[in-house]
């Protein structure tokens, strides 16, 4: 009886799990032909010293990317302003969504104004960040108005700064929900008991909130972090191909060589670029494993 009822157990298991393989399949080839395949092809033309010899170079394609000047600008601005602008509009996100957490006036309508930006087209957004900062646009005569002198700012080194507030203008809204979201799902309790422990108000935000807010602030990070790589779209519109030194970013030079048909120089850019990403989202989660493991073992 015990060996029918095996059996049938395992027959059910088998069917469930051919089922499971059918509704997977469409995902699994999808998956396979539209990313893998294609990945693998990018790997195999940053080792080949062209599309009709195909001869193995193996790391030739990657020491030539390295010691070219343009990449090297391209990844160091592209660089600078990931380093300045994640953070920035992280913590402002996180900040925000802590001060609209408290009993503050208009908060519907603060939120509101900050999700605004995810509902105007991006051609719009260059419209008015070309009136507000073009030469003779409205910032310039401000400073004229204090008798300040004139900044061309998209032919100067200020261009990365305009790049990074328009970035944070952009992202913030979304974030900042992200975060309400998160802080909701904080335990009352614990912050109750913390605070009949007379924990201070730092102390409560550093040790129990922050702390229960990581998993969140990993993935607001990954997210910005990869938003950041697509801020080319902007700057194409405000300058075009080949703009000033200081916005010169990764994307302008992935542009230009697949332009110029250069394949092997693309693939090796892509795969460098590949490698760092996953180095810098691997510490990530490191670091948001050390401070979230004792939570989930709560």
């Amino acid at each position: 009886m015990n060996r029918g009822k095996k059996k049938k157990h395992t027959l059910e298991v088998k069917k469930i799990k051919k089922k499971s393989a059918l509704f997977l399949a469409p995902s699994v080839l999808g998956v396979g032909l539209f990313f893998v395949m294609p990945f693998l092809v990018v790997v195999y033309y940053s080792v080949v010293n062209n599309p009709i010899q195909h001869k193995f170079v193996f790391l030739d394609n990657f020491m030539k990317i390295w010691n070219n000047s343009a990449f090297r600008l391209a990844a160091g601005n592209t660089l600078r302003f990931s380093l300045f602008a994640v953070p920035l509009v992280v913590l402002l996100s996180m900040a925000l969504a802590f001060a609209l957490d408290t009993a503050i006036p208009f908060k519907s309508q603060i939120r509101t104004l900050l999700l605004s930006p995810m509902m105007v087209p991006i051609a719009s957004v260059i419209l008015i960040w070309q009136v507000l900062f073009h030469y003779n646009g409205v910032v310039n005569e401000f400073l004229v108005w204090i008798n300040t002198e004139k900044i061309d700012w998209f032919k100067s080194y200020h261009a990365q700064t305009i790049l990074v507030i328009l970035f944070v203008w952009k992202n913030l809204g979304y974030n900042m929900i992200l975060f309400m979201a998160a802080i909701g799902t904080i335990p009352k309790e614990i912050i109750e008991v913390a605070q009949l422990e007379s924990a201070k108000k730092w102390q409560i935000f550093l040790l129990i909130k922050t702390r229960y807010l990581s998993s969140t602030i990993l993935f607001v990070t990954i997210l910005s972090l990869i938003n950041s790589f697509k801020v080319f779209r902007e700057v194409y519109m405000l300058t075009g191909e080949y703009p000033f030194d200081a916005l010169y970013l990764l994307q302008h030079f992935m542009n230009n060589t697949f332009n110029s048909l250069d394949y092997q120089k693309l693939s090796a850019a892509a795969i460098i670029m590949c490698l760092f990403m996953i180095v810098i989202i691997g510490l990530l989660f490191v670091v948001e494993n050390y401070f979230g493991k004792d939570l989930e073992e709560m």
